[in-house]
Order: structure tokens, then sequence, then C-alpha cells
């Protein structure tokens, strides 16, 4: 499998299916993406586009089908693995940034870092330059429910990126913001994605978001609409 270029993918999915019940969220959703590429999936509500961010990230298992990240199936891996590479190599940003309310912004961003066994003085240090990086620094001893929709949406993707991975999930992480604060938050994640060479997954219904992407598909019924795969 290639993206028409003789390059592996970074992240690959092939035949995606996965059920809710008796709803098909994925219907045989075919994707790649590359290194360093900014992947925007647009669609309607209920078109999927969660499940297969989900799906891609390796929170949730498709029914059938492949997902390979870096010459592994994440499908088939144990939950220890992913675990281990949803600290490592993938950060997630939700619609509504899921900070941590009873701490500062900086102690949120530091938290992945201390988690992976830095110490606090060492990811709180890292965690200032983070903010900085997306202009919040001036918010890091504020706690998410004291910053604007923007200042926390900023926050959240200085977490996602404090750790170094490879690959950014941004699940309509303008969603919940005014225009003025979505400019400023994909800005921020554009121009950071780019100096650091991070691969992003963008989901997102707003073309004007999606026009920030390198490359855009849609989902239509759990279906990719657009050019998803080259062969």
């Amino acid at each position: 499998m290639n993206n028409g270029d003789g390059k592996v993918p970074l992240l690959a999915a092939r035949g995606l299916t996965k059920a809710h019940g008796r709803t098909e969220a994925l219907r045989g959703a075919s994707v790649e993406l590359g290194a360093g590429e900014m992947l925007a999936v647009t669609g309607a509500s209920g078109s999927g586009k969660s499940t297969l961010l989900h799906c891609l990230a390796g929170i949730v298992r498709p029914d059938a089908g492949s997902v390979t990240y870096a010459g592994e199936r994440l499908d088939r891996l144990p939950e220890r693995r992913l675990s281990e590479l949803r600290r490592s190599d993938f950060g997630v940003v939700f619609q509504f940034g899921q900070l941590i309310p009873e701490l500062t912004a900086l102690d949120n961003v530091a938290l992945p870092l201390m988690l992976a066994g830095t110490s606090r003085g060492d990811a709180r240090a890292r965690a200032g330059e983070w903010l900085e990086r997306f202009g919040v620094r001036g918010q890091g001893d504020l706690r998410p429910g004291e910053m604007s929709g923007g200042q926390a949406q900023r926050t959240a993707l200085a977490r996602a990126l404090v750790t170094g991975p490879r690959i950014v999930f941004a699940d309509e992480p303008t969603g919940a913001l005014d225009s003025l604060s979505s400019e400023q938050v994909m800005t921020s994640l554009t121009h950071t994605a780019r100096e650091t060479g991070t691969t992003v997954l963008l989901i997102t219904h707003d073309a004007q978001v999606a026009a920030y992407a390198d490359r855009e598909i849609r989902l239509t019924d759990g279906v990719v609409a657009g050019a998803g795969v080259t062969a």
C-alpha cells in the first residue's frame, strides 16, 4: 500500500467497519495519512467522522478491516501496547478540550510528561514553553474555567503536543469556538505542526477549518467519498 509517490503512509486504514448497536458508523472506510501531512476529514453529523478517528487512534477497535501505523497493525495490538502508543506517539484533542478543571493550564500541559516519568520541575518548564508556542503562557496559572474557550483549546493543543507525538488527532477542535478563536487555534496548530513535522488528522464540519489542511476527504454514511486512498 502506498500513497501514489512510492512512500509507505505513516497511518493507513482499509475497509473499516464499526457498529454502535444497530447503527453502522463505518461501512468500509479506507484512508491513508503521510508523515507530516495534515488531513481534514469532513462530513455531516453522524457520518462516522469521530468513529473513524477513534479507530485510527487505537481508542476503539474496528469490527472489521485493518489499521496500520508505522508497520504495526493497531487493530491487533494488545491494550498495553496501544496505551504506550497513545502516551508516546499519539496526541488527541477533543471539541471541548477536556482539560482537568482542578488543575492550572500549566499543570494540565505538564501532566502527560509527569505520567511518563518526567520530574515535576522539568515537566512544568517544558509545559511553559509549549504554552508560549500557543500564545497562552500568560494564562498558565489559570484554571480552565477561568480561561476563554480559545485559550482553553490552545492549552489543550499544547497538552497534546508536549510529549512530541508523531500524530495529533484533532476531533472538531474549533467546534465550540467563535470564528476569531477558531482562526487563532487553527493558525497555532498549523504553524506548530509544520514547525515540528507533526502529522495531523483533523475532524471538522467547517469548510474554513478544513482549508488549513493539505488534503480533504469526506465521509458519507460511513464511507469515504473523497480520494482518501490511492492504490
